[in-house]
This record gives C-alpha cells, structure tokens and sequence, in this order.
C-alpha cells in the first residue's frame, strides 16, 4: 500500500511503480484525489483516514507493507506505525524528522515482539546521509565525531517545505548530538568546507535526520549536519516572528509545487561525511546522486519488496540494508573513503 499516494511524492511513486510492473494499492484521505490518479494507473485505491483507527486496522488486513508518504510526519507517522504493529504490516516512510524518526526508533521492542520491520527515512531522507555515515564510521573505529553535508538541487516539495516550517514553529531553527543527547542550537551555529564530488563548498549546521539516525547506525555520539545556508542567523531571527511564519506557510501552500520534469531529470545533489576520531584521524568520503526526488522513488521501490525479509525492529537504512546501498540506486556515484 502506497498512504499519501496524491501527494507530490506520492505521485511520483505511484507513477514510477506501474512502469515497473508494480501495482500499488493507493490510499489517502479523499476519494476526490485518489480517484483521478488509480484511474490513470489502473490501480486499485482506498479512501482511509489516520484518525479512523478501526478502518485503518482493517483496511491493512492482508497488506504486507505500506510505505507512508504523508507529511508532516509529525502528525501522520505514529497513527500509521501503531496500525502497522497491531496488524502485522511492515512499514517505511520518507520522513527526516527528527523527532518522528526517533518515536519510531523507540518503537523497536515492540516492532520485534510484533514480527514487523520498521524503516523510518526512506528517501533522500535519510538514505544517502545514513549510508554514508556508516562508511566513513565502518573506516574509522572509535571515531567520536560525524560531520555530514548535503546541498540538495532542484527546490522543494509542498510537504518538505511545510515540515521545514513546522520545525521552526517548535523552535528547533538547529538541532546536534551532543555527547549522545539531542540538543537545540542555533540555525548555522557551526561552518565547515565540505569535500563535496563537484568540489570544496562552505556549509551551515541545520537539524537534519541524520541527529536521529546516524547515532543508531554508528554509534558516534557527537553529530552535526549541514547545508548550504546563506545568512543563517537572520533566516532564523526573521523566522522567529510569526506574522513572518504565517507568511511563509501562506506561500507554501500557493506557490511550492515541488520540481518539475526536467529539474528532477537534469539537478543533482551532493553527499559529504566526516568521522574524527580523538588521536586527529579523519576519514572523509562523498557522494553525488540524482535529484532528491528521484533519489526517493528509487530508494522506496527498492526497499519495498525487501520489507518482509528484513530483520524485525526498528531499523536505519543503513543498519537494514548495509552502507554500500545507496550505490544500488540509479546514478549514484561516491568518493572514498579516504583515510587521513
């Protein structure tokens, strides 16, 4: 089952997975969107929403999995996982919330009693990011610090760019592990080059799923992630005034529409990761991948037939899979890692 399946990202799932032979049940809140879309594609589709729970128990009767692509995560994720965990379906979603992909994580336990794999971050976030993380960790033992950068081509989703506001909303402008604890920072608090594939480039720490997942997948217990962030303080002072918010989820909703055919077909984004270690040992590695996007569609419909053989638990894409996953995926290419 494909839940969220008219969302931007959905539709590039639903659309991708027909002309690979897959045939998706859709499911989302309102037969007015599904309809049009399962009628396109030819597939089956279900009218269900996260705040039915009996429906939504029964309608996942006879479903071996479901990748949730539904934001903001921090609303539609737990709904979706405790469904999953009664009825015995395994789970992924795309989200790179913090928050949500540690609530999952907690979740283990019971996934395991359950005999259900969860595999929070499925996409772009936190595919590339996470398997990097477990490269350069898998290269450098004892390392206690992670370093990871993306800069991301092609613009934003109408869901990617709300959940970004709904962080901000909750005061989370920058978000590090800290001595193996999540703490709040400041939006840009730390700057370093990142060695990307296309060359050096100066980036701003954000909140970025990798505070969450890359602990759980390496065990590295200070993290901090970057971007390309120009004038990261004054975003976050404007940010923090609300009439500025309301403004900015005010655009979202009419002028975000996610990037086009030919910005998915033709921008690229860029990986970088960095472990140290206590004695100044370094290990770098990078990667250069397909628009986001793209990345995601692929990365999801790879996973899903995998699903039901994973081991059961909560799991990071890395830890699920191995860190040499990502180079699965169509037009990935990485760099190291190199030792210094």
């Amino acid at each position: 089952m494909l839940y969220g399946a008219t969302g931007y990202t959905g539709r590039l799932i639903a659309r991708e997975a027909v002309a690979r032979g897959e045939r998706p049940v859709l499911a989302g809140r309102t037969a007015a969107a599904l309809e049009p879309l399962a009628a396109e594609l030819g597939l089956p589709y279900r009218v269900l929403g996260l705040d039915d729970a009996a429906g939504l128990r029964e309608a996942l009767a006879g479903v071996a999995s479901v990748a949730h692509c539904a934001g903001p995560f921090s609303a539609t994720a737990l709904p979706m996982v405790e469904a999953c965990l009664d009825t015995g379906t395994h789970y992924l979603d795309i989200t790179g919330e913090i928050d949500v992909l540690e609530q999952v994580h907690a979740l283990g336990d019971r996934a395991r009693a359950a005999g259900v794999t969860l595999l929070p971050g499925a996409g772009f976030d936190v595919v590339p990011t996470d398997c990097l993380a477990a490269t350069v960790a898998a290269a450098l033992p004892g390392a206690t610090h992670l370093d990871l950068a993306f800069v991301a081509g092609g613009g934003a989703s109408p869901g990617t760019a709300r959940s970004a506001l709904e962080a901000l909303d909750k005061g989370a402008g920058g978000r590090a592990r800290i001595n193996g604890v999540i703490r709040d920072v400041p939006l840009g608090w730390h700057r370093v080059t990142a060695s990307f594939r296309t060359g050096d480039r100066s980036v701003a720490s954000v909140a970025w799923g990798d505070v969450s997942t890359a602990y759980h997948s390496t065990g590295i217990p200070n993290i901090s992630t970057y971007t390309w962030l120009p004038a990261a303080p004054l975003v976050e002072r404007l940010l923090a005034v609300e009439p500025v918010r309301r403004a900015a989820r005010a655009g979202v909703d009419r002028l975000v529409r996610g990037p086009g055919e030919r910005a998915l077909a033709r921008t690229r984004s860029q990986v970088w990761a960095r472990a140290r270690d206590p004695r100044g040992g370094e290990a770098q590695a990078a990667l250069s991948t397909p628009n986001g996007y793209a990345l995601t569609v692929d990365s999801v419909l790879r996973i899903m037939p995998r699903l039901p053989d994973l081991p059961r638990g909560t799991h990071t894409p890395s830890s699920a899979l191995g860190a040499d996953f990502v180079l699965e995926l169509d037009g990935v290419r990485r760099n190291g890692p190199h030792l210094a």
